[in-house]
């Protein structure tokens, strides 16, 4: 069986993507930073580089995939704490906020949960949002919504790879770019 690949430049580094189909008519480079510590390493650093530059006092980032990248970018910032948006409610989030998004990979409406912690971690603060992939840009939405409800402001939005036509938005930083298939 073989297996159809797109090569991507990630700031100087080439990866190759398998390409998903999502149907019959959508398929994707699919970039995945699960359990692969040295990629994101090189891109967490690469993101912090760029950040750096910036007035940023806070980074957000939706889970799963964001959650070690981001990671990775808060320790080379300086940042003590990053905040996690979540896509199912925890416990500890009784008095916490929430957004309704749309996926591309899901293809369905999920809703992010933000902690209390997490809401006096932003408020008042210059944020930046930080996620592996911006493709249709729901997530992003749902992001940003979170941010200005907890009464922070989005300074900067930064991505490993910009999918499609969000490679044109002039609104993000990204290290490479992706076509839908």
């Amino acid at each position: 069986m073989s297996k159809e690949f797109y090569t991507v430049d990630i700031a100087g580094r080439a990866e190759d993507l398998p390409v998903i189909a999502l149907s019959n008519e959508l398929s994707i480079a699919f970039f995945n930073l699960h359990g692969n510590s040295e990629l994101t390493e090189y891109c967490g650093k690469k993101l912090a580089e760029i950040l750096a530059k910036m007035d940023i006092e806070v980074l957000i980032t939706a889970e799963s995939k964001g959650l070690q990248l981001t990671h990775v970018v808060a320790r080379e910032l300086g940042h003590k704490f990053y905040a996690a948006a979540r896509k199912s409610h925890k416990l500890y989030m009784k008095d916490g906020i929430s957004s309704s998004v749309k996926s591309i990979t899901t293809g369905s409406i999920q809703t992010l949960y933000l902690s209390a912690h997490d809401v006096n971690l932003i408020k008042g603060k210059k944020v930046a949002i930080v996620d592996d992939v911006i493709s249709t840009g729901g997530s992003v939405m749902g992001l940003e919504t979170l941010v200005k409800d907890a009464g922070g402001i989005v300074s900067a939005k930064a991505f490993v790879l910009a999918e499609g036509e969000a490679a044109d938005r002039s609104d993000i930083v990204y290290l490479g770019k992706i076509p839908l298939l």
